[in-house]
């Protein structure tokens, strides 16, 4: 009994030993850097631990904005395009503002749903379906580097492709559209098709853009590389990819009709005064001025222009027709752009 007793305390003697071996290294090592902490020409600081500093709350004028710029080109064109359109809002209106980056247009819209997004910058057609399905609010719209107020789609093909030289040649072909919310790259087409007698179920195939972001871009690649037999983009989309492939191997079959340009919305309950600031700061943009000629040059754009929600019936009214949408919004308000002080008056 006494031997067994010992053996099983040996165990213990063992662990005992280790603690006290590792706790004195412990305290050696809190010593050394203790000493080494504090050199001789330092003293050591009371800290008064009663002492409470509270940290301020920023007020909603200095909260943080979100701003997206819906992915049609990769994130990296986004950022590239709109930064100093941003550093220049945030300059003239005293806002704080950051962009992010949705990888999908769903993902776009549920965001401005969720409230993630404060300002958007998208399509009419994600517009109209964020006014009805969040009522958000139009409040401004591009002018386009072409100087255009609106914009199309335009169907593409292989130019060496022998079986598709004309419109009618879709038939029984594989289509590869932008994203079912794109506006020049699915929907207008998509009517165009239809008002010349060619129904989806005519088509082989009708795909869309894999992935986050970059989809006019996949769309004229997957064209190029002969992956599908047409496609669908927005005008303007072939500058894009220049530096990728040849052009002259890219065929335009039809331009759609034009409608309304690029919009910028804000969600349903931001501050219709810090709309206004922005409204304000956008529409002071002045091509004139080579500060500002070098910002819009840089997105695209030659102006912005106050909007409202009647500016996109005629997008509403196509996709009411083409996919059977139901509005339950009433146009909401908006800042009066004749009301709106410029930053300097302020």
């Amino acid at each position: 009994m006494p031997y067994r007793f010992r053996r099983d305390i040996r165990p213990y003697k063992r662990w005992r030993a280790g603690f006290l071996s590792g706790a004195l290294q412990l305290i050696c090592v809190g010593l050394i850097l203790a000493s080494t902490a504090c050199s001789r020409d330092e003293t050591a600081r009371p800290i008064d631990m009663s002492v409470r500093e509270d940290v301020a709350v920023l007020p909603e004028a200095e909260q943080v904005l979100t701003y997206a710029y819906l992915p049609q080109f990769s994130h990296t064109v986004s950022f590239q395009r709109h930064h100093l359109l941003i550093r220049y809002l945030e300059a003239q209106t005293g806002l704080r503002i950051r962009q992010v980056f949705p990888d999908t247009f769903d993902e776009h819209m549920r965001m401005v749903g969720q409230g993630s997004i404060d300002i958007s910058f998208s399509n009419p057609l994600i517009y109209v379906r964020m006014a009805e399905a969040y009522c958000t609010r139009a409040f401004a719209r591009v002018i386009e580097a072409n100087g255009r107020e609106r914009f199309r789609g335009e169907i593409i093909a292989r130019s060496d492709n022998p079986a598709v030289q004309k419109l009618a040649d879709s038939i029984g072909k594989r289509w590869i559209a932008v994203d079912p919310a794109s506006a020049g790259g699915y929907l207008y087409p998509l009517g165009y098709f239809l008002a010349n007698g060619i129904r989806p179920s005519d088509f082989s195939e009708i795909a869309f853009a894999p992935g986050p972001g970059g989809k006019q871009e996949k769309v004229i690649l997957a064209v190029y590389a002969g992956q599908y037999d047409i496609g669908s983009v927005r005008e303007g989309a072939l500058e894009v990819v220049a530096d990728k492939v040849d052009l002259g191997k890219i065929r335009v079959l039809a331009r759609t009709q034009w409608y309304p340009g690029w919009v910028y919305a804000a969600r349903n309950d931001l501050d219709p005064a810090t709309i206004s600031l922005v409204v304000a700061a956008m529409t002071a943009l002045d091509d004139g001025n080579p500060e500002h000629r070098r910002i819009l040059e840089n997105a695209h754009m030659t102006a912005i222009t106050p909007a409202t929600d009647r500016d996109f019936d005629t997008v509403r009214e196509l996709w009411q027709r083409v996919g059977n949408v139901q509005y339950r919004c009433a146009a909401p308000a908006v800042p009066d752009p004749a009301a709106v002080t410029s930053p300097q008056e302020r």
